[in-house]
């Protein structure tokens, strides 16, 4: 089923998560024993990021170094193929412009419609540990726009190649990504808009916000799209704040805000007992509010501490 289907037909509040997948070496049993609490709660669909490969430095024999690609978190595809047969939910995998070019994609997008999958979520990516800023691959994407275009083009039936005459049209709902405290590279909220609104516009059918952790920039952001002619249902993003590291960590890297109600009562906390219980808490909180909005879907990041997010899936549902 679609995601939009799912939003559309749900006669109560959903829930739906994210993971990733395990580092190279470690089994799929780690995202079953990651998902199978979650079962109870009956998640509509789970979300499976991509991830690129990196640069690495490997030493030689003879103790010179030589540049190697690493992709460390591989198994997209196959893991949303096994969370679909596992637990009859819809698998919701990632695609990324950086490090894979447009046939790369094209694959992909063909492996997953061979596999039953429904959805995508378009996303440019982050750029390379190695790069400052983010350079796509040569023959690849430069934005989240132009691989929204790519599959709008194969659920036409285009392909990459072009004798390919009357090719088989897949059907991916699209999904992309929304800023409520807006895309750390845009100058304004309004430049951000505009080139959600172009996705959008483009053939994306909904949109899933980047973690925040004030409700007040949710229903900013779901004022302003619409008010820019954005239509698209707009699903929250959450996750827990469990350890004072993250104070530091989570800003730095995903550019949002922490408020000082709950950076103030993590740095106080004693011990990881009571992080946890404050994170719950915060969590538990924001979610009571969405629901009392009536958001029709929670979406949860699970990194880290999974069993929070149980936890507070517990005192809702």
């Amino acid at each position: 089923m679609k995601v939009t289907e799912h939003l559309a037909q749900a006669k109560k509040p959903i829930i739906s998560l994210e993971i990733l997948p395990p580092t190279k070496g470690k089994s799929v049993e780690s995202i079953f024993n990651l998902l199978d609490p979650f079962r109870e709660f009956s998640p509509a669909f789970v979300n499976v990021t991509y991830h690129r490969a990196e640069q690495v430095f490997k030493r030689r024999a003879d103790g010179s170094f030589e540049r190697a690609e690493i992709r460390k978190r591989p198994g997209t595809v196959g893991i949303c193929a096994a969370i679909m047969q596992r637990y009859g939910v819809d698998a919701v995998p990632h695609l990324i412009c950086g490090g894979f070019s447009k046939e790369e994609t094209e694959n992909a997008l063909i492996d997953l419609h061979y596999l039953g999958v429904k959805n995508v979520l378009a996303l440019r990516g982050d750029a390379a540990g190695n790069e400052k800023f983010f350079v796509p691959h040569p023959k690849g994407h430069h934005f989240a726009k132009d691989l929204v275009d790519q599959i709008v083009a194969l659920n036409s039936g285009h392909y990459q190649e072009d004798d390919i005459i009357d090719g088989f049209k897949t059907d991916f709902c699209i999904g992309v990504a929304g800023y409520p405290e807006k895309h750390f590279e845009s100058p304004n909220l309004e430049t951000d808009l505009h080139y959600l609104k172009q996705k959008i516009d483009g053939g994306a059918s909904y949109i899933t916000t980047q973690m925040f952790f004030d409700n007040k920039h949710f229903y900013a952001f779901q004022k302003s799209a619409k008010d820019f002619g954005i239509q698209a249902p707009i699903i929250p993003g959450l996750k827990p704040v469990t350890n004072k590291r993250q104070l530091t960590v989570i800003p730095s890297i995903f550019h949002v805000e922490i408020p000082s109600d709950l950076s103030k009562a993590l740095m106080e906390a004693k011990t990881e007992a009571a992080c946890d219980q404050i994170g719950t808490e915060w969590l538990v909180a924001q979610c009571k509010d969405l629901l009392a909005k009536e958001v029709p879907i929670l979406h949860f990041y699970t990194l880290g501490k999974p069993h929070v997010v149980y936890n507070a899936l517990k005192q809702l549902f």
